[in-house]
């Protein structure tokens, strides 16, 4: 990373998987001198090697609501190491412009002593600012603005602290800092004119001391500007625009509130509809669509330039061909479909196989008579997956609050009134990394899933994590319509996960934040939990989590154990979710105590996860899944 087009040495530097997780276009970061916001897309420059993966581009463009065929996945620029080479880098802005001259004064208000700095622009930094005739260091000053669009500028300060957006005033101003400096009531904005002003104002509920938005966007440069479009939920619980501009509201520029960035993920996993399909468009106009039958089907792959079809098989063909005569449209799969059916279907492992760098996903599944007896009514299948291969995207960026994409590419409907932020003018194409890994999948069993879920004990848990999820949605203004409760099945599955990440990470050499989750919940289909790592080098690759998986059990039994007992029992355990004293709408039995992870692990940010549907607690609801002889 580097503000300079020379070939010195950059101000900065950052590793690719940084760039996308907490340092993208529009983060702040601070250098020993001042601070930077990272620069959009078109101000990135060296060397960028494409990524080939389909299903994550079509969502990505989905996302962004573009033409698949008009984005493109590219990795952040790499650093090379020939010397005549062109720039390679990200480039940097200075912001916040503002910044605080370190003098040690102060300033007595109604028998009050306040430590006081001076207020003095980036120019006058840049030139050696002086103070009395000494030159004095200055620091960025950490107060900055932002709106809920994502758009970033520096406070008006000559306008905050007379309270008049159109003063002329331009008399040295002074931020008064009284105790530690952390009380917003103690710090003041104070004019050499005599006006002060405390800073707590701007931290009012809908503030408007700001003032309007002005849709600046200085990680795009000085062209970086637009316009600011107000939005606001309506009764029906739509976002619409209200035809002005947001207000600003204050932005500690190191809060974690200040930059959350927008992924998208995908586990390259083989999908056989997709290769079926491209399989038979090389044929079908040409030979497959005047097949009548079977038969015909069977005599056509029999001559050699059809042999990759005749690997897939002939009924299969047939099946495929049959759908097109009719004009029957093929359902589009979601992603953790794809997922799920590749995983359902590894084959089962002869041996101690090894994996091959040559493939982006080897799995198999263990033998079934291996698997301890008491499992496996419960049980029906575990794939060691040797090898995968995760592809992240970065896609936007938002401010004030986290409004995740969903694993399908949509934003969450439960966000509320905030919006991406794009990572340039007109996204050619987004940044991306690819994670070599490993993982172990753990297949539920459908029959025994649709069981316990008609026990009227787990019903009656379920109507209460309903209702708690309900309370939320009102809460925050959203219309019960807008949003889907998950269901049983799911929290169940995602707080056996969290359960077994923390058990799996005591053994498994992996550290518990490393490993992440996968959870699928499919009526038809089935129902499973994927715990995979991985990182853009070879150590995502070491085997841990196969190894765990050929001691499946022991973990599983560890994971159930640490469900069973919190150390905030009985609190925890007696916890409702439709409980409004407590505030806890989409927890069960869970806190920090027993379910609760590092966020990067988890997919739905700690929320929806009940440990009283996966085993026995000490409120005794009995909507456990897993019984007490289970461990």
């Amino acid at each position: 990373m580097s503000d300079k087009k020379s070939k010195s040495k950059p101000s900065g530097e950052l590793r690719q998987s940084q760039v996308l997780s907490t340092f993208g276009p529009g983060s702040m970061v601070d250098l020993p001198t001042r601070s930077v916001v990272i620069s959009g897309l078109t101000y990135w420059k060296g060397d960028r090697q494409a990524i080939r993966e389909d299903r994550l581009r079509y969502k990505v463009a989905k996302s962004l609501d573009i033409d698949p065929q008009e984005i493109q996945l590219y990795t952040p620029p790499q650093q090379s190491s020939d010397p005549r080479s062109a720039i390679s880098g990200v480039d940097a802005f200075v912001f916040p412009t503002w910044f605080l001259g370190q003098v040690d004064e102060t300033y007595e208000k109604n028998s009050k002593v306040y430590r006081t700095r001076p207020l003095v622009t980036w120019s006058a930094v840049k030139s050696g600012f002086k103070h009395e005739g000494k030159t004095t260091q200055a620091v960025p000053v950490r107060f900055v603005q932002a709106c809920t669009n994502g758009h970033l500028s520096d406070i008006d300060w000559y306008a905050f602290a007379h309270n008049d957006f159109d003063t002329t005033c331009r008399k040295p101003l002074w931020l008064d800092e009284g105790g530690s400096g952390n009380d917003f009531e103690e710090i003041f904005v104070r004019c050499e004119c005599g006006k002060r002003r405390p800073l707590s104002e701007a931290k009012l509920k809908d503030s408007k001391v700001l003032g309007k938005c002005q849709g600046h966007r200085p990680w795009l440069g000085p062209r970086g500007q637009e316009p600011c479009v107000g939005h606001k939920i309506n009764s029906n619980g739509d976002i619409v625009e209200t035809g002005q501009p947001e207000y600003n509201r204050l932005l500690v520029r190191s809060a974690s509130n200040a930059y959350f960035t927008q992924i998208l993920s995908v586990i390259s996993m083989p999908d056989q509809a997709a290769e079926l399909k491209q399989a038979v468009d090389r044929f079908y106009e040409e030979d497959l669509q005047f097949a009548e039958d079977l038969a015909d089907i069977q005599k056509e792959l029999k001559k050699p330039k059809f042999a990759e079809l005749a690997n897939l098989g002939a009924d299969v063909v047939w099946t495929e061909v049959k759908r097109r005569k009719s004009g029957v449209a093929i359902p589009d799969k979601s992603i953790k479909q794809v997922e799920l059916e590749a995983l359902l279907s590894c084959p089962e492992e002869m041996g101690k196989e090894v994996p091959t760098a040559d493939k982006d996903f080897q799995g198999y599944a263990r033998r079934l008579d291996t698997l301890d007896a008491k499992w496996r009514s419960s049980i029906d299948r575990v794939v060691l997956v040797h090898r995968l291969r995760e592809v992240v995207a970065l896609i936007g960026f938002t401010r004030f609050e986290a409004a995740m994409p969903n694993i399908e590419g949509e934003i969450d409907d439960l966000a509320i009134n905030i919006r991406r932020a794009n990572l340039d003018f007109e996204p050619k194409w987004v940044p991306a990394i690819e994670n070599l890994g490993e993982g172990v999948f753990i297949s539920i069993q459908k029959e025994a899933i649709h069981q316990w879920l008609n026990r009227p004990e787990v019903k009656a848990r379920e109507q209460h994590l309903e209702q708690g999820f309900y309370k939320w949605l009102d809460t925050r203004g959203i219309p019960r319509d807008k949003a889907k409760f998950p269901g049983a099945a799911y929290i169940m599955l995602h707080s056996l996960s969290h359960l077994l990440i923390t058990a799996v990470s005591l053994d498994c050499g992996y550290a518990s934040s490393a490993i992440r989750e996968r959870i699928y919940a499919f009526d038809e289909i089935g129902y499973g939990i994927l715990l995979h790592t991985g990182t853009s080098g070879s150590e995502g690759t070491l085997g841990g989590l196969v190894e765990v998986g050929r001691r499946i059990e022991e973990h599983l039994g560890r994971a159930l154990e640490y469900g069973r007992l919190c150390s905030n029992d009985p609190v925890c355990a007696q916890h409702q979710p439709d409980d409004e004293q407590e505030d806890r709408f989409q927890h069960g039995a869970a806190c920090h105590g027993c379910l609760l992870i590092a966020e990067t692990s988890c997919e739905r940010r700690n929320e929806m996860l009940d440990r009283a549907l996966v085993v026995n607690t000490v409120a005794g609801l009995g909507a456990e899944f897993f019984p007490d002889t289970v461990q």
